[in-house]
């Protein structure tokens, strides 16, 4: 268990703009996820589940949402008088994309940087959604006397990931030739964009990379001096997945439907710790028929149900029928609606008898606080 020796730093705000009505109101750190999280609980929970008690949180925008989550800390236990929870606010104003812009947002929280005192950094994308094992990956960066330590997994990744990193991994761990968005490549080593370096270096790496006007962390900086740095990675065997568009989002929650995934990523070794809200039990009404869904507490199902991922304090009227939808928190299905392949977000309305569907492929996003 790593102590006082390891500091987080979160990146909220990664790929806000691929995520359509998703992110319009907030960032994609504060997605609801799987009936009763948010993305940014799976990075923070990782974290502490290593013993790092210092994490900085990197805002951009829309980030009310997830202050209101995250609050001071103390349901990841970071709410310390030494180290703890920061909030670290906007870094600048600017309209580029954020994938452009994390050597600014470093450049913008330098003085944290050199006011810490730990002597390693883990870095991490609030919109990856697994159970890694942070104290195995910093035991193993140590190991290999690694200069950058990327987490990794194996596989076809996602299409939709604008800055999938990929790289070959040889079998002493090292990583070779780094690549940037290789659409070409169909299987790959890709990154989970978790990554452990020493706090020195990464201020040194910020410093050189402003003062050449250099804006792409992997591209100019890690992929420059592939020569000079000593990179290894580091395999994540179990689930994750980044979450990069509206499809990997609905994938994502529906994966939770299969006991192994859940298993996996909800693992008693390492929770997953979340913001508690004191709610009743689901009450399920004598005509309600509920298979394979995850169904959060608070929730009133009075109708049918199949395939779905219901949140907290969730509405189903009678004579609804739910099929392969996520309803977030606080939605309300009236009667006799139907909704196939629907994802609707926080407090929307269903009216009685509407029939609203996608398909297998394209699931109809209902915005946030919508009636149809």
């Amino acid at each position: 268990m790593i102590t006082n020796e390891v500091m987080g730093i979160l990146f909220t705000n990664v790929h806000d703009e691929y995520l359509g009505e998703l992110t319009a109101k907030r960032a994609v750190a504060s997605i609801p996820f799987g009936a009763r999280y948010r993305l940014i609980d799976f990075a923070l929970s990782n974290l502490v589940n290593a013993g790092i008690s210092k994490v900085g949180v990197i805002t951009k925008s829309n980030y009310q949402s997830l202050m209101d989550h995250i609050g001071s800390g103390k349901y990841w236990d970071l709410d310390r008088k030494k180290g703890g929870l920061f909030i670290l606010p906007p870094y600048n104003t600017t309209e580029s994309g954020f994938s452009e812009s994390k050597i600014d947002a470093l450049g913008g929280i330098m003085t944290f940087l050199r006011r810490s005192s730990e002597k390693y950094v883990v870095m991490c994308d609030a919109n990856i959604v697994g159970n890694i094992d942070i104290d195995a990956v910093i035991e193993y960066h140590k190991e290999k006397k690694a200069d950058v330590t990327f987490v990794y997994k194996s596989g076809a990744g996602s299409d939709n990931d604008r800055d999938k990193i990929s790289f070959k991994v040889l079998k002493s761990g090292a990583i070779k030739d780094i690549r940037v968005d290789d659409s070409d490549s169909k299987t790959s080593n890709y990154s989970l964009h978790i990554l452990v370096l020493e706090r020195e270096k990464l201020i040194e790496l910020i410093k050189e990379a402003q003062s050449k006007n250099l804006k792409h962390l992997t591209k100019d900086v890690f992929m420059a001096k592939e020569g000079e740095l000593k990179y290894f990675g580091f395999k994540a065997n179990t689930y994750a997945t980044v979450i990069n568009s509206r499809e990997a989002y609905v994938k994502a929650n529906f994966d939770l439907l299969d006991p192994k995934v859940r298993a996996e990523l909800f693992c008693p070794e390492r929770p997953i710790y979340t913001k508690n809200r004191d709610n009743m039990p689901a009450k399920y009404g004598i005509e309600a028929k509920v298979t394979n869904s995850l169904v959060g507490d608070g929730a009133v199902i009075h109708g049918t149900v199949k395939n779905s991922i219901v949140f907290r304090d969730v509405t189903i009227e009678e004579g609804a029928n739910i099929e392969n939808c996520i309803l977030m928190q606080g939605c309300t299905v009236k009667a006799n609606a139907s909704l196939k392949h629907v994802a609707a977000d926080k407090n929307s309305v269903v009216s009685k008898g509407s029939e609203i569907g996608g398909n297998k492929n394209y699931t109809v996003i209902i915005p946030k606080e919508t009636t149809v």
